[in-house]
């Protein structure tokens, strides 16, 4: 009988465990200050504090994660939220980049060009019979 009832109670602590609850820092991170425009986390404007009183009091209710920067969206505006959810403000740092590789390339092959450099004045066979033993000097 008391194999049963610890096995009973073993069962029910283990198959009963709550669900993680969302904290502060969890969404903290995750949106921006309305005011100031930097993440909330680190946000010091007295909006950030409205909008962390208003994260508390979700988390008190009950919401998870999600659903409270759905409701911070909500109240505040798209722009709370850090990741942005339109498709263009990934695609448009991406072509910028993208544009600025191929400038570079672009500038780099027109700086080597491929081109000989251009030939200078002839010697007078005399200054290359000097310059060719000033070499042949150094060299040793």
């Amino acid at each position: 009988m008391r194999y049963v009832l610890a096995l009973v109670l073993i069962v029910g602590l283990t198959g009963a465990a709550p669900a993680p609850q969302t904290t502060l820092p969890d969404v903290e991170d995750e949106v921006m200050c309305v005011e100031c425009g930097t993440p909330l986390n680190v946000s010091t404007a007295p909006v950030a504090e409205q909008e962390r009183q208003f994260i508390r009091d979700r988390i008190a209710e009950g919401a998870s994660k999600e659903e409270i920067k759905q409701l911070l969206a909500d109240e505040y505006g798209p722009d709370v939220l850090a990741v942005p959810s339109s498709p263009t403000a990934w695609l448009v740092p991406a072509a910028l980049a993208a544009a600025a590789l191929l400038g570079v390339l672009a500038v780099s092959r027109r700086w080597r060009g491929g081109r000989e450099p251009a030939p200078g004045p002839d010697l007078d066979p005399a200054d290359a019979r000097r310059l060719d033993a000033e070499l042949a000097a150094f060299e040793k």
